[in-house]
């Protein structure tokens, strides 16, 4: 995610924390390559030049001439400046009498009725007990499309043959006869807005009277994303952003330049493909990854979603006694794969961006597989006692796993390696780590 933008300002902060003391011409310098970078992440040009002018109003003051570093210090005033362009996360407005309804619009094709699931999947893990209303009568399969997705999560979807208004009408009356919570309403979309999309959208809003109108934006048009969002602002009233294929952005600058150019809040982003990609928005963390610095919080939710506490424990006193198994090695790898693609999960810790940027990620995906199909065609005696593994046994699970001898040597000297140093972690208690991790890599 914004890995191009990232790795463009990484370098040049780089450049600024190698110098001792920082003149105003320094600065100049370095804020012209960052206004380069945020340019071609195409962020709005006017959230570009307010940015760096609030950004430069600092950067040649007392604030970063009495610092320490000065480099350093320039970058702590960019992350905080760019907290402060993301602007305040924006909560779900859930007050009042349940059901509270949620209106998801947006143009054809920017996902919004994956989202509508992924949204409700999200709101179930929050306690609440959503239901999905399929509003989208002119798209083919779109109610069928909502149908699977709902039977995927367990959450029940609202359809018939009424006009959209009446359908969203009749939908929030009968959740509050079963007692559900929320109502998602997946309203139709269109490739472009339109006088009779937007008369619908109204008559909608009127007679659903939604807690919450969320556009549904793809971050991959970019400035297109920002117009979009502007257009419906101003004829529907949003009262927040969800932005999807955040992902897939190699430019992330619709993210950036959203809460500035339309006054509204950015509440959710769309991660991934998959039915759990959805988080909250939090502008200190997206800003912590744009610059390279990680998003450790953020892994953290993705490994409590993925491992159970007792599951972790139970992993860590293994590792730790040096009792850890391939058997469990390969457990632990498909919850790491439930928690998402492994190169963004890299780019969530500090310092790691730049190694996942180097890294192709379906060379990645290819490895693990690689890796699970040699485990799997061991016997269980095998993967607990690797070391029983002679030459014969290694030629029938190269052959079981369609790879190589060399590989299975490669993989159990790995992994005896690992044991070995988390055996080492376990009796010095972490003392000499960094000296450990030289030699193991």
């Amino acid at each position: 995610m914004f890995r191009n933008l990232s790795d463009k300002l990484q370098n040049v902060f780089k450049e600024l924390t190698r110098r001792g003391k920082l003149t105003e011409a320094d600065v100049d310098v370095a804020l012209r390559e960052v206004r380069m970078a945020l340019l071609e992440a195409d962020v709005n040009f006017v959230v570009v030049k307010d940015f760096l002018a609030r950004v430069k109003a600092r950067a040649v003051g007392a604030e970063v001439s009495r610092a320490l570093n000065p480099g350093q210090q320039v970058v702590k005033i960019v992350h905080e400046e760019l907290i402060a362009t993301l602007g305040e996360p924006g909560k779900l407005n859930l007050s009042g009498q349940p059901p509270r309804t949620i209106m998801l619009v947006g143009l054809q094709g920017a996902g919004k009725t994956t989202m509508a699931a992924k949204l409700a999947r999200w709101l179930r893990s929050q306690g609440q007990k959503p239901m999905l209303v399929a509003a989208d009568p002119y798209r083919p399969a779109a109610a069928e499309q909502l149908k699977t997705l709902g039977a995927q999560i367990d959450v029940p979807v609202f359809t018939g043959p009424e006009s959209p208004p009446d359908l969203c009408a009749n939908a929030v009356r009968h959740a509050a006869d079963i007692g559900h919570t929320v109502v998602i309403l997946d309203t139709a979309g269109r490739l472009q807005i339109d006088p009779a999309m937007m008369a619908e959208v109204a008559s909608i809003k009127e007679r659903a009277t939604p807690n919450e109108v969320l556009l549904v934006a793809d971050a991959m048009t970019g400035q297109e994303a920002v117009r979009i969002a502007d257009g419906f602002n101003k004829q529907v009233g949003l009262s927040g952003l969800i932005l999807t294929k955040v992902d897939g952005d190699a430019r992330g600058g619709a993210a950036i330049s959203m809460r500035s150019v339309t006054g509204v809040p950015i509440k959710f982003l769309g991660t991934s493909e998959k039915i759990d990609g959805i988080e909250a928005f939090a502008p200190e963390r997206l800003s912590g990854r744009i610059l390279g610095m990680g998003d450790i919080l953020g892994l953290i939710e993705k490994a409590e979603s993925a491992f159970s506490a007792q599951e972790a424990q139970k992993a860590q006193e293994k590792l730790v006694s040096g009792e850890f198994t391939l058997e469990d090695f390969r457990d632990q790898m498909r919850q790491i794969k439930k928690m998402g693609p492994l190169g963004q999960l890299m780019e969530m810790v500090p310092g790691m961006g730049k190694i996942a940027g180097q890294m192709n990620q379906q060379d990645l995906d290819n490895s693990l597989k690689r890796v699970e199909a040699i485990i799997n065609s061991m016997t269980r005696h095998e993967r607990v006692n690797p070391q029983v593994l002679n030459a014969g046994r290694k030629r029938r699970v190269a052959a079981g796993s369609g790879t190589s001898v060399q590989e299975i040597n490669q993989l159990v000297k790995q992994f005896r390696d690992m044991q070995k140093l988390m055996k080492q972690i376990g009796k010095t208690k972490g003392r000499g780590l960094p000296d450990m991790f030289r030699g193991f890599r």
